[in-house]
């Protein structure tokens, strides 16, 4: 059985001490156990009065002699239950604990217990936890006790964070009932034992005591749940796995901290005391169901002192802050910043960590500054007829916030405007009111404006202020005179006239009248406007009379009205002028005759329901003096009534179709009379050309229908096509007597495409050798024109440029030449070119630039001419004219 998990009968003791005071060497401790033992054990704890505690201890047999014995040497229980320090103890700032065992006199049974002390009157660092005292008592055969099985629940151990060891520190100590007759080894797991984090709990395998390595931090893991194992040598479970549960006990080892290290905030100014401004808040990392978990705020400072050093408070376990005193005004101190210290240990500032934060508060404007005028009366000008000018600035003054509703200012016209000629506009920028002409005013019915106004803000004033005295102002507005243009009294003016009125007729007087009533000047008139030139106005007093005859039906009137725009200007200084309309509604007459439609038909050449055409007319006129219309066939010629008629189908329309069954395919012009309705009636004599063709099944034209009655008559398609026969007739034979021609021809030797005969083929210059790359040898060129020789002046020539003279005469190559006649050819072109002086080469001098030296062929200047007399040049004249001037030199010619 388990020493502490299971037993016959349960005893479960509890002990709590408290250090409370040290006598010189001896530390005289009060010891309080609180026993739970199930029928047969009781601890109880008394005080004596001399500051000595111990303990009476009974068993169930009523024992008298009970020896304690303490695992500490530092500490001894005396058989009364006094807890005693053997030696100075020189710190218990942390708690100390040791086993404590105990044993009747009579009963070899033990009880074992776990003892933690701490200092009496201070703080401890960690609240003293409860120690549980877990014991075994056997019962014997002699005393008849008989066993009750049950399961231990086991109390919660409690361990504090931060420790300084020494480690491992011993937590409590386990032991099997067992452990007495066969070797019992102990382990543990869970996380911390075996499982990450690992390590951080062993236990000793032998004894059973368990044992934190390393000091805990409660703000990592705040508790540890671990299951502790009995088994024997060979590894068979001696006893069921218990429960361990290890609660890190919470240090004030973390300062409080500040959600933000900068708070904003605002309030109204003139704020009643009491108002909420804001909250700051910091969280400790501690526990907060102790005192190193709970935070307490306080101000510190605040800047400005304005207008005393304490105008907000805090609460100093919600951290809001509050306005406590009357007398915010943002005019005067728009921002105050505010320090703010949050303690922890319930603000205990000798035991507390302590952190700062920073509140700004802005005060927040309202409006509790009326608008103020500057001046109490403002004044402008203005000239007449003149709209969107700014004639007056009026400034104000405002305390409030800037470009806010509390400080923008609205402006009104309270009185001297009852027609609405002025509106004032607030400029955005300096929040001036701009007096602005959005009507007109007229010099001769107003001279001056007498304009009270009126200033306040978009934003209501704030409960108890009053509008000030000087938010009311007089604005004298005086009207400058200027030269007006005439007006015409009725623009546009509308008068009736039936269309056709002769020229000469006078339609009305359009005369303008001059608005300055103070200045006499002279109207003249003229005409600015007339698209159809059909009107007169009389310069002085604007009588229009008509140049032409006005009709309803021309381009120039637009549904039956026809405008003219007249000028009329004054005289003044500068003159004015001003537009006036004239609208001339033309009343419609019958003056126009209907107009047949359409111009053209076609009709089959038998009578059937295709051959008839539907017939209206277009009249220019307008109703009453159009439709209905009447058509109807002339009389003459006879052949007309004889061969159509017309019949009506509606008031607009009309049918014509064949009265005979046949009509020959061409195209016939008939004649139709149409009448209109107009009184009187307007007829008119309209052609209409109707084209009479045969038609298929499906009454539409054939094409030799259509070329019928395109006009054509059998006799002549057939002359047309006999005349097309006879010109491919004709175009064939020309065509076979050349062929036959080219027969008869000799044909050449070679294929025309080879034959070389009569062509020049042009060859590039080759150039100079490598020494001589570097000059000109344009000047070996034939010239490609003879413009810049023609304009040269006569005289010194270049020796090397072609003779200025007419050219010769080449004979001409006949397109078909007989191979006989080739002969002939060459030869005549042979001696064509000797004779020809502008052919090259020229008999000039050519003129060859520098070859370079250096060549590898001898030199030529030992050759001379010979001498000799006996050879004969006179063959040089057989050469022709080019070699003349050598047959002049050496062969003893004329020149000789």
């Amino acid at each position: 059985m388990w020493l502490s998990w299971q037993l016959d009968v349960i005893c479960h003791c509890s002990v709590y001490i408290k250090v409370l005071h040290a006598i010189s060497t001896s530390l005289s401790l009060s010891l309080s156990l609180s026993l739970s033992l199930s029928l047969f054990l009781s601890l109880s704890k008394s005080v004596e009065a001399g500051g000595r505690s111990y303990l009476k201890f009974d068993d169930c047999q009523h024992s008298k002699a009970v020896d304690f014995e303490s695992s500490d040497p530092n500490f001894s229980v005396r058989p009364d239950g006094s807890v005693y320090a053997e030696q100075e103890v020189a710190n218990l700032s942390d708690p100390v604990q040791f086993m404590v065992t105990a044993r009747g006199g009579h009963d070899p049974h033990i009880w074992e217990t776990t003892v933690k002390l701490a200092l009496a009157g201070h703080p401890p660092s960690v609240p003293v936890s409860q120690v549980n005292i877990y014991t075994l008592l056997k019962s014997s055969s002699a005393n008849g006790l008989r066993r009750q099985k049950r399961d231990w629940v086991i109390p919660p151990i409690n361990v504090p964070e931060n420790s300084r060891g020494p480690f491992p520190q011993m937590l409590v100590r386990i032991r099997s009932d067992q452990d007495l007759e066969k070797g019992i080894r102990y382990s543990i797991t869970g996380a911390g034992a075996d499982q990450p984090p690992i390590d951080v709990y062993n236990i000793d395998p032998v004894h059973g005591k368990m044992f934190v390595t390393r000091p805990l931090d409660r703000e990592e893991r705040a508790s540890y749940h671990l299951r502790a194992h009995a088994v024997d040598m060979n590894g068979n479970k001696v006893e069921s796995p218990i429960d361990l549960y290890i609660y890190v006990i919470d240090m004030n080892d973390n300062r409080p901290e500040f959600q933000n290290q900068v708070y904003n905030g605002s309030v109204a100014e003139g704020s009643k005391p009491g108002t909420l401004v804001m909250q700051v808040t910091a969280n400790d990392s501690d526990d907060d169901t102790t005192a190193n978990g709970m935070v307490r705020y306080r101000i510190l400072s605040q800047t400005p002192h304005m207008p005393i050093p304490n105008m907000f408070t805090i609460n100093s376990e919600t951290g809001d802050i509050f306005t406590v005193a009357a007398g915010l005004d943002r005019e005067k101190v728009s921002q105050y910043t505010i320090i703010v210290q949050a303690t922890d240990m319930e603000g205990n500032l000798n035991f507390g960590l302590s952190n700062t934060a920073t509140a700004l508060i802005s005060v927040t404007d309202i409006n509790d500054n009326p608008p103020e005028l500057t001046a109490r009366t403002f004044s402008g000008e203005v000239p007449e007829n003149r709209v969107n000018v700014v004639v007056a600035n009026l400034t104000v003054i405002d305390r409030d916030q800037p470009h806010s509703p509390n400080w923008a200012a609205q402006y009104r016209i309270a009185s001297g405007d009852p027609q609405g000629h002025f509106l004032i506009r607030t400029n955005p920028v300096n929040n001036d009111g701009m007096v602005t002409v959005v009507k007109p005013v007229d010099y001769e019915q107003n001279r001056a404006f007498m304009l009270t106004v009126i200033v306040s803000n978009k934003a209501p004033l704030a409960s108890g202020i009053q509008s000030s005295l000087q938010s009311s102002a007089g604005v004298t507005i005086s009207v400058q005179d200027v030269n007006e243009p005439p007006v015409f009294p009725s623009n546009p003016k509308s008068i009736r006239f039936e269309e056709g009125v002769p020229a000469g007729t006078t339609l009305t007087v359009f005369a303008a009248q001059d608005p300055d009533l103070f200045i006499h000047q002279t109207v003249r008139y003229s005409k600015l406007s007339d698209p159809a030139n059909w009107l007169r106005i009389n310069r002085t007093n604007g009588q229009i009379t008509t140049m032409a005859v006005l009709d309803r039906e021309s381009m120039y009137v637009r549904n039956n009205i026809y405008e003219a725009t007249f000028l009329a200007a004054d005289n003044g200084s500068p003159p004015a002028s001003g537009t006036g309309t004239l609208q001339i509604h033309l009343i419609d007459v019958n003056d126009n005759a209907p107009v047949l439609l359409p111009k053209e038909a076609q009709v089959c050449e038998r009578a059937s329901p295709r051959s008839r055409v539907n017939i209206t007319a277009s009249d220019a006129d307008a109703d009453p003096h159009v439709g209905p219309f009447v058509f109807e066939l002339p009389s003459y010629p006879p052949s007309v009534r004889r061969n159509w008629t017309a019949s009506r189908i509606s008031g607009d329309y009309a049918q014509l179709r064949l009265r005979i069954p046949y009509l020959d395919a061409g195209v016939y012009d008939v004649p139709i009379i149409v009448s209109d309705s107009g009184n009187p009636p307007l007829s008119n004599r309209s052609m209409i050309k109707v084209k009479v063709c045969p038609c298929d099944d499906n009454g539409d034209c054939t094409t030799t229908g259509a070329v019928a009655a395109a006009g054509l008559g059998t006799g002549a398609i057939i002359a047309i096509l006999i005349c097309v026969i006879d010109s491919m007739v004709l175009v064939f034979v020309m065509w076979m007597k050349r062929r036959e021609k080219e027969r008869q021809a000799k044909p050449l030797l070679i294929d025309p495409e080879d034959d070389v005969r009569d062509n020049i083929l042009k060859y590039d210059e080759e150039g100079g050798g490598e020494e001589d790359q570097d000059y000109d040898l344009s000047q070996l060129q034939q010239p490609e024109a003879l413009d810049h020789i023609i304009c040269k002046p006569t005289g010194v020539r270049r020796v090397d440029e072609r003779p200025v003279i007419a050219e010769s005469q080449y004979p001409i190559r006949p397109s078909l030449p007989h191979p006989g006649d080739i002969g002939d050819f060459i030869n005549d072109g042979l001696r064509a070119a000797d004779n020809d002086p502008t052919a090259p080469p020229y008999d000039s001098l050519l003129v060859f630039d520098y070859e370079g030296s250096g060549s590898t062929a001898g030199s030529v200047s030992s050759l001379n001419s010979s001498s000799s007399g006996d050879q004969d040049y006179d063959y040089l004249n057989d050469w022709g004219p080019r070699f003349k001037k050598l047959a002049d030199l050496y062969g003893g010619g004329d020149d000789d």
